[in-house]
């Protein structure tokens, strides 16, 4: 079986989750031998397609700047589906929803729902955002959708008028972030992630929207106990907005808050020193962090919205996102009794080894057979 992705994604995107899962989808297609991947990209900018086995990609990378990106696109929009359809594939499997290339005439056209964040918080995004016409008509046009959670199969039959025999549900994996360096301490470790030796709970990501930050921070703020024995570190997400500092100021936790960032090893750091991960998210069409967490031994406290309880199950403490309070008590929970963190820790051991990129590849080459058969 033949099976081509398109270059939107990699277009788009340097580095980031959607083009992530496709290239790690490609290589471990790949290296099952079951099916021929192909990443159809003329052109585009991502550098994890670089460290594919180079039978698997078409194309080469160029710079990023605003330049390239317009030349990436335009010659995939121009080259890619001659390319694809040159490349005679069975499945032709769109990696996002921009309205390019066309549908192919001679493959079963397949796409990836990632959530429905647009359509449920209209409010986060532009007015003119076009992704949810743009996704509305990419799921029309396909012959079979995939979702990437249970909860993002619900919400795209509720929101879009499409037949449930049409989608399915494959799980993501996660990729294994890097060992601690030799020699590596937790006093060192601490100092150089938040500039003290001293505990801290560990917030990733973007802070904006749905992701609910100030919930955490309001959360952390009311909590005396939190506040006299811990730092609350942000990894990534950028350097605090000025509307975020005026609100650590009224909630008295300015001292208290930290930013940094940095790559695969400084991230994994983070979570490997932290006394707790925090997620507080109010939506999620699957949710890779929490998973990162217990991969490294780092217990978890968790939403219990959209998809993330069928992440971590019974891995992590949960609390409902909205409820300041709730979240504090699980907070405080999780790090007041050595008992309870212990067990987070081996659950999440057991629940981690539930997710991976050849499960999430094996049930996917299953969806493409199944939906072949004459």
């Amino acid at each position: 079986m033949r099976v081509a992705f398109d270059s939107q994604i990699f277009c788009a995107q340097q580095f980031g989750g959607i083009s992530r899962y496709f290239a790690s989808l490609a290589n471990e297609m790949h290296a099952s031998g079951q099916v021929h991947p192909r990443i159809v990209a003329p052109l585009h900018i991502n550098g994890y397609l670089e460290q594919l086995p180079p039978s698997i990609v078409t194309g080469r990378r160029v710079g990023a700047g605003r330049l390239s990106k317009a030349l990436a696109r335009g010659v995939s929009i121009a080259g890619g589906t001659l390319l694809q359809e040159l490349f005679r594939s069975d499945i032709a499997h769109r990696t996002y929803y921009y309205p390019w290339p066309r549908r192919s005439r001679t493959a079963r056209n397949v796409l990836t729902v990632y959530d429905m964040i647009h359509e449920k918080y209209p409010g986060d995004f532009s007015p003119n955002d076009p992704i949810p016409r743009w996704k509305r008509d990419a799921v029309a046009a396909a012959d079979h959708v995939i979702c990437i959670s249970e909860n993002t199969r619900r919400d795209l039959l509720a929101l879009h008028d499409v037949s449930p025999s049409k989608v399915s549900v494959t799980y993501l994996g996660y990729d294994r972030l890097p060992a601690a360096a030799p020699g590596s301490t937790a006093a060192a470790s601490r100092t150089r992630l938040v500039g003290a030796d001293r505990p801290y709970l560990l917030y990733v990501g973007s802070r904006g929207g749905y992701k609910n930050f100030t919930g955490l921070a309001r959360a952390f703020a009311a909590s005396s106990w939190l506040r006299a024995n811990f730092l609350l570190l942000c990894f990534g997400g950028g350097a605090f907005t000025g509307a975020e500092q005026a609100l650590f100021a009224e909630l008295g936790i300015a001292d208290a808050v930290r930013q940094t960032g940095g790559d695969d090893a400084a991230l994994a750091d983070s979570y490997r020193f932290a006394e707790l991960f925090v997620y507080p998210s109010l939506y999620e069409g699957f949710g890779i962090p929490p998973l990162e967490a217990m991969s490294l031994d780092c217990p978890v406290a968790c939403s219990l919205s959209s998809s993330l309880p069928e992440v971590v199950g019974d891995a992590a403490v949960g609390f409902a996102p909205e409820d300041t309070d709730a979240m504090r008590v699980a907070m405080e929970s999780a790090l007041q009794d050595r008992a309870v963190r212990d067990q987070l820790i081996a659950k999440g051991k057991l629940r981690r080894e539930m997710f991976s990129w050849e499960r999430c590849a094996r049930e996917t080459v299953a969806i493409y057979q199944e939906i072949s058969k004459p």
